[in-house]
């Protein structure tokens, strides 16, 4: 029987291995993703004139927002990895911001298609709530609703009765406070409302810019470049529902490959919930002409490049 099985020895040895590679795919990505979006707050930090806008302000705040939920993401990846438990009491404040990250990302695209609409129909008179001094109303607003899910989850939690929610170590995962039926139901419940409102927001704006760009023979420029980013928001909302195609992902991987649960649930997690986050604000930074320029200057081998040219010029 022994030749038959894998040695234990060797097992641990195969799984010691896969967990060190996972981390060092992880958290290599990570770091570049951070020294961007740090790369991309500098910027904004250092040039007071985007705070004049509400748009910068907005993104700004997605990308803090990614960024928490980014970090919160590769924490618990990590306490997976290494396989480490804690009570649930410290276990919770980690998952409710996790879930309130996630929640808050389709809102904010929601959000920044309705100021680019709101930009182009009322230039002049825009509501008090969208200029750049008051839309932190419009931020605090989305993080209430933001927690309504991790809120209601704390509300339905029934842990098992063997575990002690100050003492009994767990393993830090969302099954640890979502492991009834309602709760699930609920939860893919708000989530498909949440991304829905999102999609209607979005593709309404889309159509009110569109139908305003054919009417207008003046500004079409900026009226056009409004279109192109609410049509760039839409396009980031289907990168944050990639995360939802989980239980598709998987059947078709068990049915062409054959790996471990492990293995595909990393897969799962690096393709459909990292990789979307890090291309989402990164797509919409970088297309913007000021914001990358700004940022040129900031890195030192691109600052080298544009120094000459601008010498020259002078």
């Amino acid at each position: 029987m022994q030749n038959l099985t894998e040695p234990p020895g060797n097992a641990t040895s195969t799984k010691n291995v896969s967990i060190i590679v996972k981390v060092c795919v992880v958290i290599p990505f990570f770091c570049i993703f951070l020294y961007c979006i740090l790369l991309m707050l500098h910027t904004f930090v250092s040039h007071r004139q985007f705070f004049d806008s509400s748009r910068y302000i907005l993104f700004t705040y997605m990308l803090v927002n990614d960024t928490l939920q980014m970090l919160l993401s590769v924490l618990l990846f990590l306490f997976v990895m290494g396989n480490v438990n804690f009570p649930i009491i410290f276990c919770t404040p980690l998952l409710f911001l996790s879930t309130a990250t996630f929640q808050n990302s389709p809102l904010i695209l929601a959000a920044m298609s309705l100021e680019r609409y709101v930009a182009i129909f009322y230039p002049l008179h825009r509501p008090v709530s969208w200029r750049p001094e008051r839309i932190w109303v419009i931020i605090l607003s989305l993080w209430i609703v933001s927690c309504i899910l991790p809120t209601v989850d704390f509300i339905l939690m029934r842990p098992k009765a063997d575990v002690d929610v100050l003492s009994t170590p767990v393993l830090c995962k969302m099954t640890v406070l979502n492991s009834s039926p309602i709760q699930t139901l609920f939860k893919v419940a708000m989530n498909g409302l949440f991304f829905a409102l999102v999609a209607v927001v979005i593709l309404f704006t889309y159509i009110r810019i569109l139908l305003e760009t054919r009417k207008m023979r003046q500004d079409r420029v900026s009226v056009s470049k409004a279109l192109h980013t609410v049509v760039l928001h839409g396009f980031q909302l289907l990168l944050s529902m990639m995360a939802f195609t989980f239980p598709i992902t998987e059947s078709l991987i068990v049915l062409h490959v054959n790996w471990l649960q492990e293995h595909i649930a990393f897969f799962n997690y690096f393709c459909f919930v990292l990789l979307p986050r890090f291309l989402s604000p990164l797509i919409y930074g970088l297309r913007d002409e000021s914001l990358r320029s700004h940022m040129k200057r900031a890195v030192p081998c691109c600052r080298a490049r544009i120094s000459p040219h601008k010498a020259t010029k002078n």
